[in-house]
């Protein structure tokens, strides 16, 4: 084990490995329960959904531990499985195999974007400025989704500046944030469960952030068995609790996900390789009105599955040491997939594919990752840890299920907090710096998208050396990618 995975060189043991995947895991299990509700909503197969994400959870999760020895974890993104479900199938009319077809392509897109060092010319073309801009602001959007599943917010909005769109809600800048009644339990256990984290990352305490989270799930359940009506007394109570387990999930029957993933029912095809038959790969482009449209489909899906992943190698990577100077170095003058990025630029270019292969969205390196980091997690072993916690959870999904967001995320906030430090490497007083890196991380937090963050920060950084007359120092791929953001926006979100 420790020559696999080189613990001692990284200054680890097995059991934080194992804390840290156990943290990052349970960060990011709402996955499980989100995914096959927003796809659900296209029409796909619920359990069908379910069972391909663990699907592609496993396979980007092990492939980006054991090949590149770091500890990430991937799955279906959120945000993408949104624009996946309400825009291009809801919003758009393509059918969810034809939206599959879109995912495969952008992963195909991906790896010849990897295999031909694009991808890598990308990150090594990132000013530096900018690149300590994106670890903080990810440190700003972990902790603002760490408030966010506290419960801590609640958002206002002019009922007059909204309208509903297949079961979500968009309203204008009128929307204000604020906190919530602190007479709400959800809440309560949240603050609860803050102090506590405090405790044991000042104390020390080795485990600390496990046994936070073990005990705010106890307090938790202790809320909804001793307070009447807890788990529903607020929208913001507790997470979890409005899933229907026995609708979702069918008395958690593994069986049924399965026949309806390779089989399919007399009302539903199959999902696994629905992205290829008569209604998906060979509809996507039958008719030439729609090629533009499903190209910058397309497009859309690739910017987000690029950047995301960059943004949090960068920005988790440099403040934690995971990816250091001398990776960076490394990537810059290696050929092919040798060094520490580019492995890892690698494994992550596999899971989307393969998860559109099974019947799910883009999968993506989870920014919650960085809960792991935070618990001492250090090598591929961390990984591998999730991974099996995947393989299991359908036979455990309802212990899953116990742990609140309200348990993890103080964690999420508290190591928000910490990869803020990367502000102190910019220079504010100057605002040719200052500006770049103030869009970059405030829309990354902000606009809930790590790939806007950076698109505008590229943007602006453009804009700085054109009125500061210093055109030259932009390079070509600042120009291509922001140029390539910008038709995004034109397109899509207009």
């Amino acid at each position: 084990m420790n020559k696999l995975f080189k613990l001692e060189e990284n200054g680890t043991t097995v059991s934080r490995e194992i804390m840290a995947g156990l943290t990052t895991f349970f960060a990011m299990s709402y996955i499980l329960f989100v995914n096959p509700a927003v796809l659900g909503s296209t029409g796909m197969p619920q359990q069908a959904v379910f069972l391909a994400t663990i699907i592609a959870s496993i396979v980007g999760t092990l492939a980006i531990g054991l090949i590149a020895n770091v500890p990430y974890a991937l799955a279906p993104g959120m945000g993408l499985n949104a624009f996946f479900a309400y825009t291009v199938v809801l919003s758009l009319g393509y059918k969810w195999q034809e939206a599959l077809a879109m995912v495969f392509i952008c992963g195909i897109v991906n790896i010849v974007i990897t295999f031909t060092s694009l991808r890598k010319k990308i990150i090594l073309g990132i000013p530096q400025s900018l690149q300590h801009a994106i670890g903080g602001g990810i440190g700003v959007f972990i902790a603002y989704i760490g408030i966010k599943n506290s419960g801590l917010l609640q958002f206002i909005a002019d009922p007059g500046t909204y309208h509903n769109d297949f079961g979500t809600i968009t309203t204008d800048s009128s929307i204000v944030p604020g906190l919530s009644a602190f007479n709400q339990p959800g809440v309560i256990v949240a603050i609860i469960g803050l102090i506590i984290t405090m405790f044991f990352v000042l104390k020390k305490f080795k485990g600390g952030v496990i046994l936070s989270i073990i005990a705010t799930t106890v307090i938790y359940l202790l809320a909804i068995s001793f307070v009447p009506h807890a788990a529903s007394a607020h929208p913001n109570a507790f997470q979890l609790q409005s899933i229907d387990w026995d609708h979702l999930f069918a008395n958690n029957n593994p069986a049924i996900a399965f026949k309806q993933m390779f089989v399919g029912t007399d009302k539903q095809p199959a999902l696994f390789l629905a992205a290829f038959g008569k209604p998906g790969m060979l509809s996507l482009f039958s008719s030439s009105n729609k090629i533009f449209e499903v190209l910058m489909t397309i497009l859309a899906f690739s910017l987000t599955s690029i950047f995301d992943p960059i943004g949090t190698f960068i920005g988790t990577g440099r403040r934690t040491g995971i990816f250091t100077d001398k990776d960076f170095a490394e990537m810059e003058t290696s050929h092919g997939f040798s060094s520490k990025m580019d492995k890892a630029l690698f494994a992550d270019m596999i899971a989307t594919p393969i998860g559109a292969m099974f019947g799910t969205s883009n999968t993506t390196v989870y920014v919650e990752s960085a809960a792991g980091i935070g618990a001492g997690g250090r090598t591929g072993l961390t990984s591998v840890v999730i991974a099996i916690l995947f393989a299991i959870s359908t036979l455990f999904l309802p212990l899953v299920g116990i742990v609140p967001t309200q348990a993890t995320a103080p964690i999420l906030i508290i190591v928000g907090m910490m990869m803020l430090g990367s502000f102190k490497e910019l220079n504010w007083t100057d605002l040719g710096e200052a500006i770049p890196a103030f869009f970059a991380s405030v829309f990354m937090g902000l606009a809930y998208s790590i790939s806007y963050g950076i698109a505008f920060g590229f943007i602006s950084y453009i804009f700085v050396k054109l009125f500061t007359g210093k055109a030259k120092e932009i390079k070509a791929v600042v120009w291509i990618v922001a140029i390539l953001f910008a038709i995004n926006f034109a397109i899509l979100h207009m």
